[in-house]
């Protein structure tokens, strides 16, 4: 597994053999994931296009580890410096003509890679995400169990049998097998304390979910959005209206796309579907 430094934080990573395209896919997890859950899709995809995959700061396999006897520096979790990770990946592994697909939190972050790096992004899809809506109690009572979450995840819990089978329908429209269950219960315990904390509460402000649509309406790449029709944490209402900021939505979102029977891992849940429709929209920009 091969890792690269960061701003002071190995990061894991996995990079496919390039193919005669010219895109490369930057695959980029949410929140409590790793970079796994692309493992479907890129089997589908690598014979096409050259394809990266991360683990984000602080969780899956790019851990916070310090040197011995030192203190983790106080870090960032914004939306904007994981989006400063991930130019700087790319910068260093050398890729351009990069289409970045990102999912949930993931989303969010491509979005802000593709303003940082405009020459460099040729276009965004986003997988699960959407929002730019800022309700207030709502928002309090998703950062409050967020933060319970968080807390209350002793790494004995991957000890306890059977406990993967809670994650089997948590957020999906079908059940997952039993091997992605205990996948999401991995990353669930393995996440960094400080990461998983900070990602939430950075990323749930009301400034950073105003700023999001702000970017998208002056991006000049091309910006999709893969909704699951019974997405039950990210509705398709709510992928819909960060869409629509983008020039692409025009009058009845053509830059929006639904799957049915699927829940908030299209990825895991849907796959073939999820991959026939990246290569949908690469092959209407090859030439571009």
């Amino acid at each position: 597994m091969p890792i690269i430094d960061i701003s002071g934080v190995s990061h894991s990573y996995e990079l496919t053999p390039a193919t005669h395209s010219p895109h490369v896919l930057v695959f980029i997890h949410g929140w409590l994931l790793s970079r796994h859950y692309w493992k479907l899709l890129i089997h589908q995809l690598a014979s096409s296009y050259q394809c990266l995959s991360y683990d984000l700061r602080g969780f899956g396999d790019s851990q916070l580890t310090p040197v011995v006897g030192e203190i983790l520096p106080l870090a960032s979790y914004s939306l904007e410096s994981y989006a400063t990770d991930l130019c700087s990946l790319l910068e260093q592994l050398n890729l351009s003509n990069v289409w970045l697909v990102g999912h949930s939190l993931g989303g969010s972050i491509a979005i802000w890679g593709a303003d940082q790096l405009p020459q460099r992004v040729k276009g965004v899809i986003c997988v699960n995400a959407g929002g730019g809506i800022y309700l207030k109690e709502q928002f309090e009572r998703f950062r409050a169990a967020g933060q319970q979450v968080v807390k209350l995840r002793p790494k004995w819990l991957c000890l306890v049998p059977f406990l993967e089978m809670v994650f089997m329908r948590s957020g999906t429209a079908r059940s997952l097998s039993r091997h992605w269950a205990r996948q999401r219960l991995l990353d669930f315990v393995t996440a960094h304390p400080e990461a998983a904390l900070g990602a939430l509460l950075e990323t749930t402000t009301e400034s950073e979910v105003h700023r999001l649509p702000q970017i998208i309406s002056h991006l000049q790449q091309p910006v999709y959005f893969i909704a699951g029709a019974q997405d039950p944490i990210m509705e398709p209402q709510y992928v819909r209206h960060l869409a629509s900021f983008h020039a692409l939505f025009g009058t009845c979102g053509a830059n929006v796309f639904e799957i049915p029977d699927c829940g908030h891992l299209s990825m895991v849940e849907q796959p073939e579907q999820v991959a026939e429709q990246i290569q949908a929209i690469l092959a209407s920009h090859n030439e571009q």
